[in-house]
């Protein structure tokens, strides 16, 4: 009986190692693609002059930070650190709090200089393609945060959704302006300032691992 309660325990640390090891290789391909994806978006957000646009690009610098956080945890002796885990849950937490002030001052600097966004091409077919990945990746790495027990993993996957939400939603602000609609793009810029401060404090407390 004790033998197999000492094989059962080792199953379990071979399973959660190589969670671990699935969390590590998730952030290794989102930052490949955020790399891309960030690039991308820059620069069509800045030809089209689309706030929306610029910030979620943005955004994905802020996504890129909380996947290099958690290659972090997932390395060496931290992997099995709970003082690791407690630190990079908190600096994923701080990364959602790091796009708010950025996107408030650009829309009040755009609202005040009279700037409007005008459409664009490539941003839509950057935002599209973010909208069909990213909540893969994201619910994947929320599974393994809970498997794992680490919020800091789960709160990444969160930030994968909101990219692929707020993808939805600059779309939708693109399409907007279209249509006249001028008001859509800053709207949707306050907006992801929102979102970010709320999931931060959510990560802060702990909590990425439960909603």
């Amino acid at each position: 009986m004790s033998e197999q309660r000492i094989d059962e325990r080792l199953a379990v640390s071979a399973e959660w190692l190589g969670d671990a090891r699935a969390a590590r290789a998730l952030s290794l391909v989102t930052l490949g693609w955020l790399g891309v994806e960030s690039t991308l978006g820059l620069v069509a957000g800045t030809a089209a002059h689309s706030v929306a646009l610029i910030g979620w690009a943005l955004s994905a610098l802020v996504e890129a930070a909380a996947s290099l956080i958690v290659l972090w945890r997932f390395t060496g002796s931290r992997t099995l650190s709970p003082r690791a885990e407690g630190t990079a849950r908190r600096a994923v937490a701080v990364s959602f709090w790091l796009l708010a002030p950025y996107l408030v001052a650009h829309v009040a600097y755009d609202l005040g200089e009279g700037h409007r966004a005008a459409p664009s091409a490539l941003g839509i077919v950057v935002t599209a393609v973010s909208l069909a990945g990213m909540p893969v990746l994201g619910l994947a790495k929320r599974r393994l945060g809970r498997r794992l027990g680490s919020a800091a993993t789960a709160g990444e996957g969160t930030q994968n959704l909101i990219c692929g939400a707020t993808a939805a939603g600059v779309l939708i602000g693109l399409w907007l302006n279209t249509l006249g609609w001028w008001w859509a793009d800053p709207a949707m810029a306050v907006a992801l300032a929102v979102v970010g401060v709320r999931e931060g404090a959510r990560a802060w407390r702990g909590h990425a691992c439960c909603h």
